[in-house]
């Protein structure tokens, strides 16, 4: 048989080495390649599973478990009381179970209190869409002394819900998880450290409790290590997704306390990226260091009415409160002067435990994984296994799948969301499960197809070195953008390449090399399969593309595996040839069919229903000044049941700017017969080219929020005080230069005063107050069974507003 044409590329011959065949332009050349094929997927089949097994959940305990030791099921019973309705901040539902959380603690003896004060929102989220925020909070705080303290340790999450859903999950997981851990801290011996048990109030709304907390709490003055829990979905492993920053003393103890750690330092640096919105927030506003962790899958119930005690994953209820006992005990035994560190540590889960190292070595093993790839193209240039000119194709070529993988998951989710379009308003779908294997099959297609296309001509060891490259290229780029992020592709890059050299230093024909890549390719499986498989719940199938990237990544490193599905690269002619290339598709096409089979089984499954209702949001707005009133709904494009309310797009910013300056589909309604907010004038004084206004802004019926604004054209606020504290005074845009929203107001009113120049015979204030629930209201009709409630803290408000000219 004569040697095949020699294949071009962009003018440039390419050739193998001399004297090497076109047969052996592979890493590995087994004799028996389906045999070694079959055990290179089977081994990495393994440690797959081994991966993914090491995220499951524990099974929940049961009540007659050891004190000692934390019971789901003994969890569960508080859950099913903080539950069992929606308990926004300020309401009497809330106070029920604040109550319920304060006798459990007292009744374990520990110090309890209640903190009653008014308090700024916490963090970046300060200056919502209304204005200045703060809020009327009260947490519940107890405390377990310590034998000999060298600081605290505190317990942190929140007791409210949002007003659209009892928070069965959010955070009911949480406080029970706490009560639960407090139950058994109680019961052995004391801890050394101060443990105190912080259940907080309005973070729904505003983070506010936990800024109170911080902030002003006598416990709080020396700071400490704070342990938040949060939920936001139903089922899941639990992610400690967040630190403080210099956190590698830190993480040093979540890898060896807790029983179940999965957290990922891509992950902490993700979200400090991102606006933060937990209570852990205040806390590192005060300067504590912690740990915040969550479970996040299952995210379609967050923040609805479905999110009910029924509804939650008690495994996952049971790693929560694992975790946590197990922190809390080894913090309460640990010098908590000695927590900080000079740099964050790189970190990430493994079966059986947690990798951790120094963040300072990232760089360097980075610069490493680079030398090791170019190390492999030089050794496979010189062995004959690719000229220069097909490592550069190669190179050049495996950006293909790393493009269009993660376009091609997004173009799937945007058909997929035409079809149907409710799925736009939820976090995640209801069973999310069919849609995810889809994208990762689609990502399959285009690493297979592309590889079949280009692999006879460019070579099977070019192209992995070229998509071993890019890891190496990319982990570089981490490592100075995103330092916690460069693990994700400097290690598979580094074993790839050692694996390589390895192929290539031993016998061919014999199992070593076969056994070297497929050792490297198992390392990427380790590290690159539970991220694809976090990041969809982390992210949503609105983001899919990010998952199906890293699983592109994940391909490239075990080309050389995947090259064993294929007959030997090249030497073919004919029917011989004509057999290898239509055997060579039959993976990609596999692969395709099952990209659309799986998004069909999807939207077969996945259908809306009563236990699955489309979300839906709609507010109503009344101006009791003028008696004009509006259905409002920030649905871009309406569903049907909301289309009844809606039609036209509207700018509400003039007439509620509590509600924000975004526009809205608005349709007009009947007025209902609903007073608007008191505002009395208090005292009026002018000095100093400055006027003071001494005010009561009170709701005449129960309401979850009241906002006051002034109108820029009639004076400019230069200072503002809520219940005698300041607050930021900082311009917006548009007509009500000031703003300021109250979360909880209490029924007596809220005592406002402002300081503005220049004095002005008349000024304009708007005032608005805000209640929960629509069904009382002329012309409203209740949803069918199979319409549901978006998870926005804005549906089914019902908003009153009326200016005042003072």
């Amino acid at each position: 048989m004569g040697a095949p044409p020699t294949p071009v590329t962009a003018g440039v011959p390419l050739r193998p080495g001399p004297g090497v065949p076109p047969a052996d332009r592979a890493l590995t050349r087994p004799r028996r390649r389906l045999l070694a094929a079959a055990a290179a997927l089977v081994a990495l089949a393994a440690v797959g599973a081994g991966s993914l097994l090491d995220l499951r959940t524990p099974a929940p305990r049961p009540a007659d478990a050891p004190a000692g030791e934390f019971s789901a099921t003994r969890a569960y019973e508080d859950v099913q009381v903080i539950a069992a309705r929606s308990h926004v901040a300020g309401s009497p539902a809330n106070d029920q179970v604040r109550a319920h959380v304060e006798q459990q603690l007292r009744g374990l003896g520990l110090e309890t209190e209640v903190q009653d004060t008014i308090a700024p929102e916490a963090g970046q989220l300060s200056g919502a869409a209304g204005g200045a925020t703060v809020a009327r909070v009260r947490n519940v705080v107890a405390r377990l002394p310590g034998t000999d303290p060298t600081g605290r340790v505190f317990l942190v999450a929140h007791y409210d819900s949002v007003q659209t859903g009892p928070g069965g999950n959010d955070d009911a997981a949480g406080t029970s998880a706490i009560l639960e851990v407090a139950r058994a801290l109680t019961t052995g011996p004391r801890p050394r450290n101060d443990i105190v048990f912080v259940l907080t109030d309005a973070e729904e709304a505003c983070l506010c409790g936990a800024a109170a907390f911080a902030a002003s709490h006598p416990l709080a003055a020396d700071g400490g290590v704070v342990l938040n829990l949060e939920a936001r979905g139903s089922t899941g492993p639990v992610i400690m997704f967040e630190t403080s920053k210099n956190n590698a003393k830190l993480v040093d103890v979540f890898g060896r306390a807790a029983p179940h750690p999965v957290g990922t330092s891509f992950a902490v640096e993700i979200y400090r990226a991102l606006p933060n919105d937990t209570d852990f927030t205040a806390f590192l506003d005060q300067k504590f260091v912690g740990l915040n962790s969550a479970y996040i899958d299952g995210g379609a119930i967050y923040h609805t009415p479905l999110d009910t005690p029924a509804a939650m994953d008690r495994s996952s209820l049971q790693q929560h409160g694992d975790n946590a006992l197990g922190l809390a005990r080894e913090f309460g035994r640990t010098d908590l002067t000695d927590l900080r560190s000079g740099y964050d540590a790189t970190y990430f889960p493994v079966p059986g435990g947690l990798v951790r190292y120094p963040g300072w070595l990232v760089l360097p093993l980075a610069l490493l994984a680079v030398l090791a790839v170019a190390a492999l193209g030089w050794l496979t240039r010189r062995s004959g296994r690719a000229s220069t000119g097909q490592l550069a194709a190669g190179f050049g070529l495996a950006l293909g799948p790393i493009v269009a993988a993660p376009v091609a998951a997004q173009l799937l989710w945007l058909a997929i969301t035409a079809i149907r379009p409710g799925y736009a308003e939820l976090l995640d779908p209801y069973r999310p499960i069919w849609y995810r294997m889809a994208v990762l099959a689609l990502a399959a297609a285009i690493l297979f197809t592309w590889y079949a296309l280009v692999r006879r001509r460019i070579g099977p060891a070019a192209l992995a070195v070229g998509g071993l490259a890019w890891l190496a290229l990319l982990g570089v780029l981490l490592a100075v953008a995103v330092p916690g992020g460069a693990y994700l592709t400097t290690l598979p890059a580094l074993a790839g390449a050692l694996g390589g050299l390895v192929a290539l230093r031993t016998r061919q024909t014999g199992p070593w090399p076969v056994v070297a890549v497929t050792a490297a390719a198992a390392v990427g499986v380790v590290i690159l399969l539970p991220t694809v498989v976090l990041l969809f719940p982390a992210l949503g199938m609105a983001m899919g593309g990010v998952a199906a990237l890293v699983a592109v990544l994940l391909g490239l490193t075990a080309l050389p595996v995947v090259d064993l599905l294929h007959p030997q690269a090249g030497g073919q002619r004919g029917l011989v040839a004509l057999r290898a290339r239509r055997l060579a598709v039959l993976p990609a096409g596999a692969a395709a069919l099952a990209a659309v089979v799986l998004a069909g089984v999807g939207l077969a499954v996945d259908r809306f229903d009563a236990a699955h209702p489309a979300p839906t949001h709609l507010m109503y707005a009344l101006d009791a000044g003028t008696g004009q009133a509006r259905w409002l709904s920030h649905e871009t494009d309406p569903q049907p049941w909301t289309d009844g309310y809606v039609d036209g797009v509207a700018s509400v910013a003039d007439d509620f700017p509590g509600l924000g300056d975004a526009e809205l589909r608005a349709g007009p309604a009947q007025a209902a017969n609903l007073p608007a907010p008191k505002l009395d004038v208090l005292a009026d004084t002018s000095a100093g080219g400055e006027r003071t206004l001494r005010l009561r802004l009170t709701p005449q019926r129960a309401v979850r929020l009241a906002t006051l604004h002034v109108d820029t054209a009639t004076a400019t606020v230069v200072r503002a005080e809520v219940a005698g504290r300041p607050v930021p005074v900082e311009p917006r845009a548009g007509r009500w230069g000031f703003g300021l929203v109250f979360h909880a107001p209490p029924s007596e009113g809220v005592e406002v005063t402002l300081t503005l120049r220049p004095i002005a015979a008349q000024v304009a204030l708007r005032a608005m107050d805000a209640s929960d629930g629509l069904d009382a209201l002329p012309g409203f009709r209740p949803r069918p069974p199979a319409v549901g409630v978006v998870g926005s803290h804005s549906s089914e408000m019902l908003a009153v507003a009326r200016t005042y000219p003072l």
